[in-house]
């Protein structure tokens, strides 16, 4: 296998679609320092694992050589990317933006090597664009290509508002690319409109064109809907290094795996290796699992992070003991179980701690809760939910 294609099996790894990858082959060949671009709108001050796995694959061709600009959307982001929304964004305000834009670099730091990162704010070519430009920009596609959109179609087909500026966001995105002279862009799935945007405006440009690499969405910790805060299935990465080891420790065996292919930086053949170890019974897949927790839990917290969160859950879970550290609250007039568990944060909802109860997942002080009714005791109680979240609640 040529180093070529020793390079381009990396950066397939994971990927879920690549066009052209005969392009992109081209380019390796090439021998050229290839600029390699990431757009991210700082509409959120926290990103969480699903958002570093597109990062992780920038992090991939940084070891191969090639030059990684990132580019901070202040300007798009007052826009609102309306990929996979079914509504309008709300719109930030620029000090709201400003201050995301600070935590998103810093974050991303944690996976892409400083030194050969490059930072960029699209609003030092986007806002000189001006009216003018704006206009001849939006000349550039009919409303008849952009409704080929399948979720502006979706909105417009059953009644939904689609806002005017929203139809400038995948030119805006796509200027991006022209500036920036960009070989390869990175993006998500539900950005693949977008990011073929960036190809037809660099060829109008009479630019080489772009490839566009497409990871997967991350699924949660749920293993059934994408990552995301809303859906209560994430992962930070400024979680507790405990509570993100006990949080990958939750994976199923199957989804772990994807979690490898995505988030390890290990080489393939080891992941390959793990995995047939854990098929012919050689290596339980909890070993496996810890592995990858250690790793994940050092990228974001250091090695001795790594190595003392394994050591906890050893303690806790093999030898039975609690965790050192866990969140405290103190309440009064507690109406219900299901109640104080929702407002500690340990449960969603108040159903869901109501179904933990039944299913025996709840416990004060290490003894099993089974009537939800029961009167909340007065004092100070160590709380269980499930496998891996505790806290120690004072009643009043």
């Amino acid at each position: 296998m040529t180093a070529v294609e020793d390079a381009l099996r990396e950066i397939a790894r994971g990927a879920q679609e690549i066009i052209p990858l005969d392009e992109l082959k081209k380019k390796l060949e090439s021998g050229r320092e290839l600029i390699i671009k990431l757009g991210m709108d700082p509409t959120a001050p926290d990103i969480h694992l699903g958002h570093t796995v597109i990062l992780n694959k920038l992090r991939t061709f940084q070891n191969l050589g090639h030059k990684v600009i990132l580019i901070i959307g202040d300007f798009t982001a007052s826009v609102g990317d309306p990929s996979g929304k079914n509504s309008t964004r709300p719109q930030l305000s620029r000090e709201q933006i400003m201050a995301n834009a600070q935590t998103y670099a810093e974050q991303a730091f944690k996976v892409l090597d400083r030194e050969k990162t490059e930072i960029r704010y699209n609003s030092e070519w986007l806002g000189a664009l001006g009216a003018e430009g704006m206009i001849r920009l939006a000349a550039k596609l009919t409303v008849a290509r952009m409704l080929e959109r399948e979720d502006f179609t979706k909105r417009y087909q059953s009644g939904q508002p689609i806002a005017i500026h929203e139809f400038l966001y995948p030119l805006l995105q796509g200027y991006d690319s022209v500036v920036l002279k960009a070989d390869v862009e990175l993006g998500g799935t539900d950005q693949k409109f977008n990011l073929l945007m960036g190809r037809e405006l660099q060829k109008d440009a009479g630019l080489e064109q772009q490839c566009v690499l497409m990871m997967p969405l991350l699924v949660g910790l749920d293993g059934v809907k994408k990552m995301s805060k809303s859906a209560h299935n994430y992962i930070g990465v400024h979680d507790a290094p405990g509570d993100m080891f006990g949080k990958i420790m939750s994976l199923s065996d199957e989804l772990m795996w994807s979690y490898f292919d995505l988030l390890s930086f290990r080489p393939l053949t080891e992941i390959e290796e793990l995995k047939r170890k854990c098929t012919s019974g050689e290596m339980n897949p909890r070993d496996a699992k810890m592995e990858l927790g250690r790793e994940i839990v050092a990228r974001y917290h250091g090695d001795q992070a790594g190595d003392d969160a394994v050591q906890g859950f050893i303690n806790q879970f093999a030898k039975g003991a609690l965790p050192e550290e866990m969140d405290e609250f103190t309440f009064e007039n507690v109406q219900s179980l299901a109640n104080m568990l929702k407002d500690a944060g340990m449960v969603a909802s108040t159903s869901e701690a109501l179904r933990m109860i039944k299913q025996n997942a709840v416990k004060c002080d290490g003894k099993v809760v089974t009537d939800p009714k029961a009167e909340v005791p007065k004092g100070t109680m160590v709380y269980q939910v499930g496998k891996r979240r505790y806290a120690r609640i004072t009643v009043k």
